[in-house]
């Protein structure tokens, strides 16, 4: 085989796999993803880049490609407290179609009412409840 040849014949096969990968990624476009995140702790470090990584899911796949709900238990129940750090961030995040769930569980056991909750988070039974019925429908989980 020739240069000349083996140069055409690496810009065909390169073009190939090009193309498979654009008709892959244009047939995931239309697929509706469903994430669930998890934290357990009131390490606003932690918050925010769990928001940070919610705002990136929704700017790269389109927010009406990706539901998202992020469920807090334990010590991250503090951060879904109508009084958090990261309000301002949780409402926003709210307004964009966002799930936020509270721990039912954590907050008896911690004496936290709804009206103590941001406006517009909702409570669970149980949150690893919640998040294990959302494994098993199929949603992917990340744990923050």
């Amino acid at each position: 085989m020739s240069f000349k040849s083996y140069i055409r014949f690496s810009a065909i096969a390169l073009l190939l796999i090009l193309g498979a990968g654009s008709a892959a990624m244009a047939a995931d476009a239309g697929k509706k993803h469903h994430v669930v995140f998890q934290l357990t702790d009131n390490d606003e470090a932690k918050w925010n880049q769990a928001l940070n990584n919610i705002n990136i899911m929704q700017d790269t796949l389109g927010k009406e490609n990706v539901e998202i709900e992020l469920v807090a238990n334990a010590g991250g129940l503090n951060m879904l407290k109508f009084d958090t750090t990261v309000g301002n961030r949780l409402g926003a995040t709210i307004k964009k179609g966002v799930t936020f769930s509270a721990c039912g569980q954590t907050m008896k056991a911690f004496k936290v009412t709804e009206k103590d909750l941001y406006p517009g988070v909702k409570v669970v039974p149980g949150g690893n409840i919640e998040v294990m019925e959302k494994q098993e429908a199929g949603w992917t989980y990340i744990k923050i």
